[in-house]
């Protein structure tokens, strides 16, 4: 099981913004888990706070912007990139100004801050967007198409039948290590017939040659690019800021095909329009779950989780789940092999996970982890054999913000084998 990351330190860049042309300072700071990414502008009154969710997103016009009310943070898809690109699920970026440095045009510099900040896992599950079925949007000729894949692979053609830029085209798993080695460095880019245009449209106030790849007529304003397909893959990166507006890493093949912010960004409305996400589940209002379900809400898998199903749920104070118990258990292999019985802390283990269900499935307490405090009034009546099936009733006694006690009873073909009250701390 992958776990939420964030930093440790606190970490900052400074520099312009790439269209406002404002100096400003941003400070990556450590958050909690299951808060993602935070944008907050220090420069404003109590410092209020825009989340990096696609719900937010205000404009495409080169660059994607964010924005609530009437707070606005401009650009931020590079610094959105490089979170998702290192794993980073939680953060708060702390702006003194309304848009991110644009610094060299690439997402290196808050790499480079980043890790020197130092990851740290957190306790929490990390939630992914995996795609079930392809999702496409297209536009004037341009398209883009998410597979599903057990991997985060983008494959992106550019063609700009242009005599210094062509056509080019990469594919790429996006992992930590090829995203530092193949995309961080990629540096923005446009051609100099853009440039007067965007100038009178108030963009690019902080653009210059160390900031980004300006295409002449017949060669590069730049002395030189740092690889040769280093237009693509500032794409990609592009194109990795703007997914990560699913608010969570994605588990996808992308397929794009001259895309840029504005399609993007409509994929990503689409795929969380079709899809929903794990923030939007309704795994808290069902009265049944099956072992898909149950593995969204509680963090143990494969050997100790011992739920099968959840066959009754009565609002938030009675739960009934099943365990089968087939003899192909690990615990049989050593448990008194010639008279194989399951071990009797693991009938008390399957019924506070299934209690433990009934007080995680709640939005506030998702991602946490229920432990053990206290076990009263255990008694085990009779064994569990191979090919039994244990009924689990769980009923809630006491139920805080971070304590939970319950009663809960497991029975087998109607014969009670085993009782307890069992007291968790959710953490």
């Amino acid at each position: 099981m992958q776990l939420q990351t964030t930093i440790s330190n606190e970490a900052s860049c400074e520099g312009v913004g790439l269209h406002t042309g404002n100096k400003t300072t941003v400070y990556f700071k450590p958050a909690d888990e299951n808060t993602g990414i935070k944008f907050i502008r220090k420069d404003l009154p109590d410092s209020p706070i825009v989340k990096a969710d696609i719900s937010g997103v205000v404009d495409t016009a080169r660059g994607t912007s964010l924005g609530k009310s009437d707070i606005k943070v401009h650009t931020v898809e590079h610094v959105l990139a490089a979170a998702a690109g290192l794993g980073i699920d939680n953060m708060l970026v702390e702006l003194s100004s309304n848009e991110p440095p644009v610094v060299d045009g690439s997402a290196l510099p808050f790499i480079e801050a980043l890790e020197g900040a130092k990851l740290v896992q957190q306790k929490a599950p990390k939630k992914f967007f995996e795609v079930k079925e392809p999702v496409w949007v297209s536009e004037n000729g341009s398209s883009l198409v998410a597979l599903p894949s057990k991997d985060f692979r983008i494959s992106f053609t550019i063609d700009y039948n242009h005599p210094v830029l062509d056509s080019q085209f990469a594919s790429v798993i996006i992992t930590p290590e090829s995203f530092k080695k193949e995309i961080a460095s990629a540096r923005t880019f446009c051609f100099l017939e853009e440039v007067e245009m965007l100038q009178k449209e108030g963009l690019i106030k902080g653009g210059s040659l160390e900031s980004a790849v300006v295409i002449g007529d017949e060669a590069l304003l730049n002395d030189e690019l740092r690889f040769e397909n280093e237009f693509v893959m500032h794409k990609i990166l592009d194109l990795i800021g703007d997914l990560y507006l699913l608010g969570r890493p994605l588990k996808a093949h992308v397929i794009a095909i001259k895309s840029g912010h504005f399609l993007n960004i409509e994929l990503v409305k689409k795929l969380k329009k079709t899809l929903g996400s794990a923030d939007n589940d309704d795994t808290e209002t069902k009265t049944s779950l099956d072992i898909d379900e149950i593995k969204k809400i509680l963090p143990h898998r494969y050997p100790f989780l011992l739920i099968d199903r959840i066959t009754r749920i009565e609002g938030d104070k009675k739960i009934t789940g099943i365990k089968n118990v087939t003899a192909n258990e690990s615990f049989f292999q050593g448990h008194f092999p010639n008279y194989p019985i399951m071990p009797g802390v693991l009938i008390v283990e399957a019924m506070a996970q299934v209690g433990g269900i009934l007080l995680l499935r709640k939005k506030e307490n998702r991602g946490k982890t229920p432990f053990f405090a206290k076990m009263d009034n255990v008694k085990l009546r009779r064994p569990v054999r191979p090919g039994d099936q244990l009924l689990i009733e769980v009923k809630v006694i006491k139920a805080k913000s971070r304590i939970g006690r319950v009663m809960a009873k497991a029975s087998v073909d109607g014969e009670i084998v085993c009782e307890a009250e069992l007291t968790s701390i959710i953490q």
